[in-house]
């Protein structure tokens, strides 16, 4: 129960944040989807290929 409570805390705490991402018409979901995906690619490059080679990944994917 005491997650709960912090849970619950910490929505009072940032209400007006929660509010608007819950009633505003918009989100950062397109972006963070993108930033994702950016990561995913990074990681499974990383150490394997030069930044030309990664460029033409993120640009193909």
């Amino acid at each position: 129960m005491v997650e709960f409570g912090r849970f619950s805390s910490g929505l009072q705490r940032d209400f007006r944040a929660v509010s608007a991402g819950l009633t505003l018409p918009w989100s950062n979901a397109q972006t963070e989807g993108q930033v994702t995906r950016l990561k995913l690619i990074k990681r499974q490059r990383y150490g394997r290929a030069s930044f030309d080679l990664l460029r033409r990944c993120v640009l193909l994917a």
